[in-house]
């Protein structure tokens, strides 16, 4: 095979200067340098990079990021540092803890009737922002639909806090880690993707679903060492405290749910991921009072049917397939004027919140 090797190239005034900083300091390999008797070219490797420093480059300096497992034990615990060639080095985290943004309660009502754009994203699939504000970043609600046929899509995973993939029409085939062969999700069925757990989508045939992550802004990785099926079986295995969950809906039992005159099937999300957050799929049974939750947040999607939404000082929202919306804690609500054919997809965080019959 043709060997290939790539680098990036920097200028500097004087080698002789740069090349103790570069070694020493940033603790990189010298691979070359030439002329031998007076040298303007080094080329030096390292922590996955290869540098070429060459006196006279056009180019400027730019900057430099080493990401490290413990930043404090490198180059002296700096973590920013200019190089003799003027090239600025940033020297930060490998694996930042993830962090929760506080949530910024709003009562949000998002409509497919009022035509928000689709926006194409990550492996040509197309995302529909279910709550523009991201609660002030603590999630992110998409509404997505993928292409039929194969999904150009690569072993990745997320690093989140919470992550649901609920199927609302069509199916999709998805691969898991340490999950055995490909599974399948219709309309009804779930996904928790546990923070990390490498997956790859394979093929769609009408799908639409709705994702939830928390938080809002979160990192996607490839892992392109992986390859899925791994050969692992191994549903009781956790990650960050949580199991993975493939919820077939036409296995549930419905019960009766927090708000009277519904009952809900449970997903048992609740109980797989330690409380972190509750998924239920809720339908009406008799009417509805009003009531007020005491969690953080509260997302629901309308699946099928329709129902009037009324919030005390709020105006009253009739709301339909494809709708959307979030209940700040407190904030009295009643569901009203429901079809018989309604069924709401609710995401609760923390999972199965206190809830007030006013």
């Amino acid at each position: 095979m043709t060997e290939i090797r790539a680098e990036i190239r920097l200028p500097t005034q004087e080698l002789r200067n740069d090349l103790p900083f570069y070694t020493k300091v940033l603790k990189m390999r010298m691979d070359m340098i030439y002329p031998a008797d007076n040298p303007e070219v080094a080329v030096l490797s390292g922590h996955g990079l290869r540098l070429r420093i060459e006196k006279g480059a056009k180019e400027a300096p730019g900057t430099l990021r080493i990401l490290t497992e413990n930043p404090d034990t490198f180059a002296d615990g700096a973590r920013a540092l200019i190089a003799p060639n003027g090239t600025r080095i940033e020297i930060d985290d490998l694996n930042p803890p993830l962090i929760l943004p506080k949530t910024e309660h709003a009562f949000v009502v998002r409509r497919l009737a009022d035509q928000a754009p689709w926006v194409i994203g990550r492996a040509g699939m197309e995302y529909r922002d279910l709550v523009p504000s991201r609660l002030g970043g603590a999630m992110i609600a998409s509404h997505i639909r993928v292409p039929d046929g194969p999904v150009p899509d690569m072993v990745h995973y997320h690093k989140v806090g919470f992550q649901l993939i609920f199927c609302v029409a069509g199916w999709v085939d998805v691969l898991y880690e340490d999950q055995g062969e490909k599974m399948r999700i219709h309309a009804g069925d779930c996904f928790i993707q546990p923070p990390t757990i490498r997956h790859k989508v394979l093929y769609s045939e009408g799908v639409q679903v709705v994702e939830i992550g928390v938080p809002a802004e979160h990192v996607t990785e490839i892992d392109h060492e992986m390859t899925l099926p791994n050969g692992v079986l191994n549903p009781d295995r956790e990650w960050d405290g949580q199991r993975f969950v493939h919820n077939i809906g036409t296995n549930g039992a419905f019960a009766p749910f927090r708000i009277p005159g519904f009952e809900a099937r449970d997903t048992t999300i609740n109980a797989n991921t330690k409380g972190v957050a509750s998924v239920m799929v809720a339908r009406p049974v008799g009417v509805a009072p009003w009531t007020r939750h005491q969690g953080d947040i509260l997302f629901s999607f309308v699946m099928s049917g329709e129902m009037t939404l009324e919030g005390e000082g709020k105006d009253p929202h009739r709301l339909s397939p494809g709708d959307a919306f979030v209940i700040p804690p407190g904030l009295a609500t009643r569901y009203s004027e429901t079809t018989k054919d309604l069924q709401l997809l609710e995401v609760s965080l923390p999972g199965n919140p206190a809830t007030e019959v006013i």
